[in-house]
């Protein structure tokens, strides 16, 4: 078993505990949820096989759809996330950077990783709310809810990132 592949595990499993047992639980203000796990999609390499990326994005949503009783709303929202994540770091990232390039403040910039992941989260919490809801009856709930689960959510991230750029 490849070093790699213990490492996403790990944190896979870090991530489905911690927004089972921590972060699935808060709900501010009733409308916004932080959404931490989509942070694993966007640390997959550059030039990681995309079926891979699918299949640990589908994956981690279905994992969390079992413990958040959201039947497929996070399956199908991470699958997406996944689906665009490829394209989405390439537009990011300089071309003649290293291929195996892992998304971060420290190796993309603090600008480019922030555009980076709040396209990525924000596009998460649109598909995930909508589905949650299959519904426009209550459209300023809904875009409450995206706003304010996108920068619950940023600020972790963020605020993450921070630290890992500083101990390094």
């Amino acid at each position: 078993m490849s070093i790699d592949l213990l490492k996403r595990s790990l944190l896979f499993v870090v991530f489905v505990v911690m927004q089972a047992m921590i972060l699935g639980r808060i709900h501010l203000f009733n409308i916004a949820t932080p959404l931490l796990y989509i942070y694993f999609v966007a640390m997959i390499p550059r030039n990681y096989p995309k079926w891979a990326t699918l299949l640990w994005s589908f994956a981690l949503g279905l994992a969390v759809d079992t413990f958040a009783n959201t039947p497929g709303v996070a399956a199908a929202s991470m699958t997406l996330a996944g689906l665009i994540q490829p394209y989405l770091l390439e537009l990011f990232v300089p071309r003649d950077s290293a291929s195996d390039l892992c998304p971060s403040m420290r190796t993309m910039g603090v600008a480019k990783f922030t555009y980076y992941i709040v396209i990525l989260t924000v596009v998460y919490c649109l598909v995930f709310f909508l589905l949650d809801a299959f519904s426009f009856a209550w459209i300023v709930e809904w875009a409450l809810c995206v706003v304010s689960s996108s920068a619950l959510t940023l600020l972790l991230i963020i605020t993450i990132e921070s630290f890992r750029l500083r101990r390094a």
